[in-house]
C-alpha cells in the first residue's frame, strides 16, 4: 500500500507523475472541502509536499497526527515554523544547492536589465519607435560598488558573477565569512558604500523588514536595490516611498511580500524591473529540485538519513 501524502504547491509534470507512481498522492481540495477532507484522510497522512513561497500553516500540520515529514520542493522554509516542527516530531527538508546558479544568474540579470533599462527599450523598438527617436540614455552596470547582503550560498554565486565586472564587492551577515570581500556589521553600513545592493539573505522573523527607510536612505538617490531572496525582507511600503521620492535610483525584484499580488505602485514607475518569482524557473533545475525533494521523500519512508534536512 502506498503511503499517503498531502500536495500543496504544483510541480513541473515529469516530478508529479514521479510523485503518483510512488504515493497515494492527495491535493489540498479548496476551504469548503477542508473539514471533510481532513475528516477522511488526515489520520493515515504520513507526508506532505509543499513549495517554499507556501510552507505549511502549523495549524493544519497540527491536524495531521502521523505527520513525518514535509519535503520542501525549494530552499526557503521561512513559511514553516520550525520550533513548531521539533515539537511535533515531523522533518522538513529542502531543495538547497541545485538552484544557487539559477537565482544568481538572474540577480545579475535584474542588475543589467535595471541599469540598461532593457524593459524600456525592448518596449521602444516593439512600438515602432526606433525610427523617431532613440531612447534615454541608461546607466553602466560594470565597475560600481556592489553590496550583497547575505553571503551564504546565493550570496557568494552573485559575488562570483560580479566579480568580472571590475567593481568591488562588499558583504554584510551575521559574522564575517571566509573570503577576499570586505565585510560590514549591518545592512546600513554597507547601503551607504554601495552603488547596487543586492538581497540574497534567508528569510527569518529577525530578517522582516530589514531592508527599511535607514538602509534605503543610505544606499542614496543613484542606488539601486536588488531582492531575489524574499519580499518579506524589504519594507514594500519604505522602497515604495523611497523610489517615488527619488531617494533611490530603481529596483529590481522578483519576490515581493504578497505574492503574486504586488504594490499597485510598483507597476507604475518605469526605474523598477519586476519578474514574477522566477528565480529558479529553467527546466533544469526544476528538474533537479524535484528529484532531491523525491529523494529526501524516499529516504525518510526508507529510514534512511535524509539527504538536504532543515530540522
Amino acid at each position: 500500500m502506498k503511503p499517503r501524502l498531502l500536495q500543496l504547491c504544483t510541480l513541473m509534470p515529469s516530478t508529479q507523475a514521479s510523485l503518483d507512481a510512488l504515493y497515494e498522492v492527495h491535493h489540498w481540495p479548496e476551504p469548503p472541502l477542508r473539514e471533510a477532507w481532513l475528516r477522511d484522510h488526515a489520520a493515515e497522512t504520513r507526508a506532505v509536499v509543499t513549495g517554499g513561497h507556501v510552507g505549511i500553516d502549523t495549524a493544519l500540520a497540527s491536524r495531521l497526527p502521523k505527520l513525518g515529514i514535509v519535503a520542501i520542493n525549494g530552499v526557503g522554509y521561512d513559511r514553516i515554523d520550525l520550533g513548531a516542527a521539533r515539537q511535533a516530531g515531523f522533518r522538513v527538508t529542502n531543495t538547497p544547492d541545485v538552484l544557487t546558479d539559477d537565482v544568481a544568474d538572474l540577480a545579475i540579470g535584474l542588475m543589467i536589465g535595471a541599469m540598461r533599462n532593457l524593459a524600456a527599450v525592448d518596449r521602444h523598438v516593439r512600438d515602432g519607435l526606433w525610427s523617431q527617436s532613440q531612447p534615454a540614455l541608461a546607466h553602466r552596470a560594470s565597475g560600481l560598488r556592489y553590496g550583497i547582503v547575505g553571503l551564504g550560498r546565493i550570496g557568494r554565486a552573485i559575488a562570483t558573477r560580479l566579480a568580472g565586472f571590475g567593481g568591488s564587492i562588499a558583504y554584510t551577515s551575521p559574522k564575517p565569512k571566509a573570503g577576499n570581500f570586505d565585510y560590514y556589521p549591518d545592512a546600513v553600513t554597507l547601503a551607504s558604500v554601495s552603488d547596487v545592493l543586492f538581497i540574497a539573505t534567508a528569510a527569518s522573523p529577525a530578517t522582516k523588514g530589514l531592508i527599511g527607510r535607514a538602509v534605503l536612505d543610505a544606499l542614496g538617490p543613484k542606488g539601486l536595490v536588488i531582492n531575489v531572496a524574499r519580499g518579506s525582507l524589504i519594507d514594500e511600503t519604505a522602497l515604495v516611498q523611497a523610489l517615488v521620492e527619488g531617494r533611490i535610483a530603481g529596483a529590481g525584484l522578483d519576490v515581493f511580500v504578497d505574492e503574486p499580488n504586488v504594490p499597485p505602485a510598483l507597476l507604475t514607475l518605469p526605474q523598477v524591473l519586476l519578474t514574477p518569482h522566477i528565480g529558479s524557473a529553467t527546466t533544469e533545475t526544476r528538474q533537479a529540485m524535484g528529484r532531491l525533494m523525491l529523494d529526501n521523500l524516499e529516504a525518510f519512508f526508507a529510514g534512511r538519513p535524509l539527504p538536504t534536512a532543515v530540522v
